[in-house]
């Protein structure tokens, strides 16, 4: 099984910015066009591209996907969008643009009964998001924290045909403090299927860790401020994995 690498592009106003462990008062702009920023990454050699509508997430709704679309469009790298997606409709109008993997995150906490109808009506282009803070769901851009634990979440949708999840750990996020491997790790062997890791990695030796839990599940690795930061670059990155 190979190892993806997924550089992390989050938008807010048009721009593209990193949040604190998703604080909207903690942000950093990186750039000011989502797109050129998706164009870079997939001409160093990026097969997928994570892109997160932060003003979505907030708002529920739709924000910031003309540039998405455009990336999805127009970039040689499939692209995965979260952020914002709370209607059949939202996911219709990514996967009707060309965009490959639409990820579900606050509604599946919400309303776990269509979480799973939309992903037994469109199978592998769903990824469920699901984030965590100290083993808890946290939901609505982080805002919120729920008293259902992330991996008994994970169970359910796995057991109705999840097949992607994206599992971030709140409390690395942005920090480039290291991945949470052991949460990581978790999520992976106990629902059975693909986790996509997000969070603290701050080294090509992170990606290295991770990539140990490969035969576990663990199947990628979402990149954001260590790129931004060049504490590596996207081709160190695809070149440490061997992808």
């Amino acid at each position: 099984m190979s190892f993806t690498i997924y550089p992390a592009i989050d938008m807010r106003g048009g721009k593209c910015v990193r949040l604190l462990q998703g604080d909207y008062d903690k942000e950093t702009v990186y750039g000011d066009s989502p797109f050129d920023m998706a164009k870079s990454f997939a001409e160093a050699g990026a097969t997928w591209i994570h892109m997160v509508d932060l003003d979505g997430a907030k708002d529920g709704k739709r924000v910031n996907d003309t540039y998405v679309i455009q990336a999805a469009k127009e970039l040689n790298a499939k692209v995965q969008i979260g952020g914002g997606i709370r209607t059949e409709d939202d996911i219709l109008h990514y996967l009707e643009n060309g965009i490959d993997r639409v990820i579900i995150g606050s509604i599946a906490v919400s309303n776990p009964e269509f979480a799973i109808e939309m992903i037994q009506k469109y199978g592998s282009k769903i990824a469920v998001g699901i984030d965590a803070k100290d083993g808890y769901v946290a939901t609505h851009g982080w805002l919120n924290t729920s008293e259902m634990k992330a991996v008994d979440l994970g169970k359910r949708f796995a057991d109705a045909g999840a097949e992607t999840f994206i599992f971030t750990d709140i409390a690395t996020d942005g920090m480039l403090s290291g991945p949470n491997l052991q949460a990581v790790e978790l999520m992976a062997t106990e629902t059975g299927k693909e986790v996509i890791a997000s969070g603290g990695v701050s080294s090509l030796a992170d990606l290295d860790a991770l990539k140990e839990l490969v035969d576990k599940g663990v199947l990628g690795a979402i990149v954001g401020k260590a790129i931004y930061e060049g504490r590596f670059s996207v081709e160190e990155a695809l070149k440490k994995v061997g992808q």
